[in-house]
């Protein structure tokens, strides 16, 4: 892209702000800021902050509950392993966060939660990888998605610890791509005289960054290790019990015929802030708690239990033909309020004390949307859900230790 071209471009979304600094750029600042305004998709921003977001009819949604689940439990193990032995099953883990939240200034997957010997996030994730591993044989394909943040540090740190007895030769890496942020009137903000400011595009743009990666290349290559792959297992880096490349899941998902599938756990009280599972005009679709209306809440089946009773817990598998047949649709971007560190009209770094702007953000459970049919699957949630999103009390690091030892490991 050449000059013109980014004054046409910016003109076309009223963003010609963009290059007040041009004159005062070298070269290599030039051509750097030339890239960026041609990688930007400045589409988002109008198409977000016009959005109405017009929900359909919600109805409950069939789960596969435990009882159902556990009389064909080792017919769905033995079909899943026979998806990861044919390497027809890959794993990928968000990890594009950084441990803010928990007082640590690193990739969020490198916080160490133990207390008797160090006890990483990344290691727990994966030493629950090498049991499937070990009962299927095989090695199966791990896809890490970083952020620019944190990407670098995020392979230094496994290579450190030898991907905590991984195969490396099985792990591929890409970055998240990014979205502008904005000011509330949909102007965007510069990091820097030459650098628009921008943020990571929400987990739910990772199937678009994984195609647009050098890892796509690879699902379509002639190397045997990637390209036969059919399903992937898509979850949350912070959740140190998350089962992965769960056989028993797989399987129940593959039998079921459906498109993709979504653990869930039993809300552990009625207000709790997770997102429930239901059908939105007779599709799969998730509807978050702040949304959830009395008479959702109040609710029940034919059992006389809740009917919006179960939460997801960012564990979600993927068919990949069905998530490249939906690629060019419009995942919904959220334009969500935030402090946005830039630079003003006259060079001067600022740094807010309060929302000053959007940052633009995809969220996976929108994907679900996407799709025909989604079989949710009941786990057991001491055994599974350990998040670790706070520094203290609830969802915190001292929860997830607690839970690990609940279910016998070292912390």
């Amino acid at each position: 892209m050449d000059l013109q071209q980014a004054k046409q471009k910016l003109s076309e979304y009223g963003q010609e702000h963009v290059l007040r600094f041009w004159d005062s750029l070298g070269e290599n600042e030039r051509k750097a800021l030339l890239s960026e305004i041609e990688a930007m998709d400045l589409s988002i921003i109008e198409k977000s902050r016009n959005r109405k977001f017009c929900h359909g009819q919600r109805t409950p949604i069939n789960v596969m509950e435990i009882s159902e689940s556990e009389p064909e439990k080792e017919k769905f193990r033995q079909t899943g392993l026979e998806a990861i032995r044919g390497g027809k099953t890959a794993a990928l883990i968000l990890a594009g966060g950084m441990g803010t939240r928990l007082g640590a200034g690193v990739p969020k997957g490198t916080v160490d939660i133990g207390v008797t010997r160090p006890v990483y996030i990344f290691q727990r994730q994966i030493e629950n990888m090498l049991e499937v591993v070990r009962e299927a044989g095989v090695f199966f394909p791990l896809f890490i998605m970083t952020s620019e943040a944190n990407h670098d540090a995020t392979v230094s740190f496994l290579e450190k610890h030898s991907f905590f007895g991984y195969d490396r030769d099985h792990i591929l890496f890409f970055k998240q791509e990014k979205s502008p942020v904005t000011d509330f009137e949909g102007k965007v903000y510069m990091e820097s005289k030459s650098r628009i400011a921008s943020s990571p595009n929400g987990n739910g743009g990772w199937f678009c960054s994984l195609m647009n990666s050098e890892c796509y290349k690879m699902l379509r290559s002639d190397d045997s290790r990637f390209n036969r792959i059919e399903w992937i297992n898509v979850f949350a880096v912070d959740n140190v019990l998350q089962r992965i490349a769960d056989p028993v899941f797989i399987g129940a998902v593959i039998n079921s015929g459906c498109s993709c599938g979504s653990k869930v756990v039993r809300k552990a009280a009625p207000d709790e802030r997770v997102g429930v599972m239901c059908l939105e005009n007779g599709h799969p679709s998730i509807v978050e708690y702040y949304e959830l209306t009395d008479s959702m809440k109040h609710a029940v089946n034919e059992k006389g239990e809740p009917a919006y009773n179960f939460g997801v817990i960012l564990n979600y598998l993927f068919r990949l033909e069905d998530l490249i047949k939906t690629s060019g649709s419009n995942i919904p971007f959220h334009a969500v309020k935030r402090k946005i560190p830039h630079i003003d009209s006259e060079g001067k770094h600022v740094h807010p004390a309060e929302p000053n702007g959007y940052k633009y953000e995809t969220l996976a459970l929108d994907m679900i949307q996407l799709m025909d049919s989604c079989l949710p699957f009941e786990v057991v949630r001491s055994r599974e859900f350990a998040p670790v999103k706070n520094a203290a009390g609830v969802d915190s690091i001292e929860t997830a230790r607690n839970l690990c030892r609940e279910n016998g490991i070292e912390i």
